[in-house]
């Protein structure tokens, strides 16, 4: 019997839920996941310029995990690039360094339930509105 996964440590959610092709409606496309320690190792590696030991630390990781979950997130994202499929970011064994929500109006990201304000976008200001963000789809 294999180990059980560790949980990977996620800074925060992405902004967005996704990306899809331009021009091309949603119901048309295939889609991939990415999930967010795909998403997190993408970010740490290539976006912040990490090494590989320092970003696998912050991920609660060891390296060889993370090269793994990096080549991984690499193929999800070339096959979408390719085959013009729309990617989903979403789920996996994580876990943020809070609790996330997600206004349900407008997406925007709020750390936390005691920082939720009126949002100057979509005018929202009722806990109903926030879907928290789940890492347990995957």
């Amino acid at each position: 019997m294999s180990r059980p996964k560790q949980n990977r440590k996620i800074s925060n959610p992405p902004l967005m839920k996704g990306f899809k092709p331009f021009g091309i409606p949603a119901k048309m496309l295939h889609s991939v996941s990415l999930l967010y320690d795909e998403y997190e190792a993408i970010r740490l590696l290539d976006y912040e310029g990490l090494h590989q030991e320092q970003a696998a630390e912050r991920m609660n990781v060891s390296r060889p995990t993370l090269t793994r979950i990096y080549e991984q997130a690499r193929k999800t994202i070339a096959q979408a690039l390719v085959e013009g499929n729309m990617i989903n970011i979403e789920g996996g064994n994580v876990q943020f360094d809070r609790e996330w929500f997600r206004c349900r109006r407008c997406y925007k990201l709020i750390g936390g339930i005691e920082n939720h304000v009126r949002c100057k976008d979509c005018k929202t200001f009722n806990d109903d509105e926030l879907i928290p963000i789940n890492v347990d789809e995957k």
